[in-house]
């Protein structure tokens, strides 16, 4: 990837994104804001939590995006009986060399399928914290690099069916976004019959890009302007959710960046060199929605972490920044 101007980056940004894009639609048909969600958090090198009933394309969407950008993908299926080691994996003992030799996990890969993360234990839930914040695993003592990039896609069925677990706190916080996939309209659904009955589309998804690419594009998108003003709304977006009185936690610091990051990857895949105040606004739903714990009786009145995160931003007086508006001349 050369380039001669900012002009010239952004536009080949949101051209590869967009491939990346189609190809993933392939797979995921007439999903187009989940897949475009999905590939904003790859690209931020973030995590991301699908809530949704079995069977609607949780695993078609994190298949279709491993395939896409040539990465290695893992799926690892969670169920009351799965132990720590075998997501992290564990050290066993060589006889024939006479020494202890660590044999990797799944979560070694550059996208790994959690599938019914909630299904498992807390344990077995936690085993993932170290390894998608720091992007390393400790066994033993020693620190184990995943590789690069690294993305958990994490499915989770709805908290109310039988032998569920609800995520921990931290767990959540870790999640960059979260989307509900939904079942398909009537007439997708129909293609779907027609088109996928002999074989899923996913197996003959070829990559549009490789990995290198994809390294290439997160450390271009690092350099997508942030104007002061869109931080100072960043936080008070963020410190907002702290105070509403039906949220017990609200969204927290890692919360904000994690904003901050996916938004500036929304900027570059629409070809521009800067965040604006909409990019905050479109975003903020899936970033902080799931980080929202409710208090009791909010749950009860029905009240919705979306209903809350829109309350904010209708709320909050929205920055005009010149600043950002010239944002791609310091690329």
């Amino acid at each position: 990837m050369t380039y001669e101007s900012a002009g010239d980056i952004v536009s080949e940004l949101a051209d590869i994104a967009g491939s990346i894009r189609s190809s993933v639609e392939r797979a995921l048909q007439g999903k187009p804001e989940v897949v475009r969600l999905a590939v904003i958090t790859l690209l931020s090198e973030g995590h991301l939590l699908v809530e949704d009933v079995p069977g609607v394309g949780k695993t078609t969407l994190a298949r279709a995006l491993a395939a896409s950008v040539e990465g290695r993908w893992q799926r690892v299926q969670f169920t009351p009986d799965l132990l720590p080691a075998d997501v992290t994996g564990i050290t066993v003992y060589h006889q024939q060399s006479g020494r202890f030799e660590f044999r990797p996990g799944p979560v070694f890969a550059n996208i790994v399928l959690a599938d019914e993360i909630n299904r498992a234990s807390p344990k077995t839930q936690s085993a993932l914290l170290e390894v998608m914040e720091e992007k390393h695993v400790t066994v033993d003592g020693r620190e184990y690099p995943v590789p690069r990039p690294f993305t958990v896609v994490a499915t989770q069925n709805p908290v109310e069916m039988d032998g569920t677990f609800r995520l921990p706190e931290a767990q959540l916080d870790r999640f960059m976004m979260r989307v509900s996939v939904g079942y398909p309209d009537p007439r997708t659904e129909s293609d779907m019959l027609k088109y996928e009955a002999n074989g899923p589309t996913v197996a003959s998804i070829r990559p549009v890009i490789g990995l290198d690419v994809v390294q290439q594009m997160i450390t271009q998108i690092a350099k997508v302007h942030v104007a002061d003003e869109i931080r100072d709304y960043i936080v008070a977006v963020t410190g907002a959710t702290r105070q509403l009185p039906e949220v017990r936690i609200g969204a927290s610091p890692r919360a904000g960046l994690a904003l901050l990051r996916a938004s500036r990857t929304a900027a570059a895949i629409d070809g521009r060199g800067y965040v604006t105040a909409d990019d905050i606004k479109d975003l903020a739903p899936a970033v902080l929605a799931h980080r929202l714990i409710l208090t009791p009786q909010a749950e009860l009145a029905g009240v919705t972490d979306h209903d809350l995160v829109d309350r904010v931003i209708s709320g909050l007086p929205t920055p005009t920044s010149q600043a950002a508006g010239q944002g791609n001349r310091r690329w």
